[in-house]
């Protein structure tokens, strides 16, 4: 597989790069990649990877556009309103991108299908807004032996981590979690975020889904970042592996 002239020429700031060079634009066009959520966490993630040139795109999201929506989903535009979420950004990144591929699933990811969906991906990034999916989503994606990358947002804050679970020295999900009964937690309709914070985490993620597909730098896997832009602050917590994990443990399986 070869990069096209155009492709040459669109991804040149990535090819002088030594840590990403040819080989690893090639990686990434090679590259398949699950997006469980297509608001303000998948827009940017969408947005960066299209632009990176990530060859396939899964758009994970059951919602529609909402004019509430377009303070902070930026790959959205008053035209949209009403239509499905990953049919837009679907779209939207067709527009930005012709030698990407982006499959919109206008669907609701669960216990039932997070398999089948996440099946022979190379990176699953998450970044839904409800915990029930999150679980669903980190066990199917630690059973297929997929990089999980988990992100999430809230007002001013937000967490970034990534996930090899199946490896000896590394923690799954639910190593951070826990046991991990359903939460009951407020939404971004009921608190509030601001539109930028969601630029941020989701820049992030797109950020360490590269990383996964074509390693550059320190790995992180097993790291959990911690973003308080209130603050403006940045934490890095060393995620351990819990060794009763009923899901990566020694006993899991």
């Amino acid at each position: 597989m070869m990069l096209s002239a155009d492709e040459l020429a669109r991804y040149a700031r990535h090819i002088v790069l030594p840590e990403i060079g040819g080989a690893g634009q090639l990686r990434l066009r090679r590259a398949r990649v699950v997006v469980i959520g297509a608001g303000g966490i998948g827009s940017p993630v969408l947005h960066y990877l299209g632009a990176a040139g990530v060859g396939g795109l899964d758009v994970v999201d059951d919602d529609h556009v909402d004019a509430s929506n377009l303070q902070r989903q930026t790959l959205y535009t008053t035209a949209d309103l009403g239509q499905a979420k990953a049919a837009a950004a679907a779209a939207a990144v067709a527009r930005l991108n012709p030698h990407v591929t982006v499959r919109p699933l206008v669907s609701r990811i669960d216990v039932a299908n997070a398999a089948t969906l996440i099946d022979g991906a190379d990176a699953v990034i998450d970044g839904s807004d409800n915990f029930e999916t999150r679980l669903a989503v980190a066990d199917a994606a630690l059973a297929l032996r997929v990089p999980l990358i988990s992100a999430a947002v809230g007002r001013f804050e937000g967490q970034i981590g990534v996930f090899r679970g199946w490896e000896p020295d590394r923690p799954c999900y639910r190593c951070f979690v826990g046991a991990a009964p359903q939460r009951d937690g407020l939404t971004c309709a009921e608190e509030g975020v601001l539109g930028p914070v969601t630029g941020v985490i989701g820049s992030l993620a797109a950020l360490e889904v590269i990383r996964q597909l074509a390693p550059f730098g320190d790995d992180s896997a097993g790291k959990l970042v911690l973003i308080d832009l209130l603050a403006l602050r940045f934490r890095t917590l060393s995620l351990p592996k819990d060794p009763g994990c009923p899901s990566c443990g020694a006993g899991a399986g």
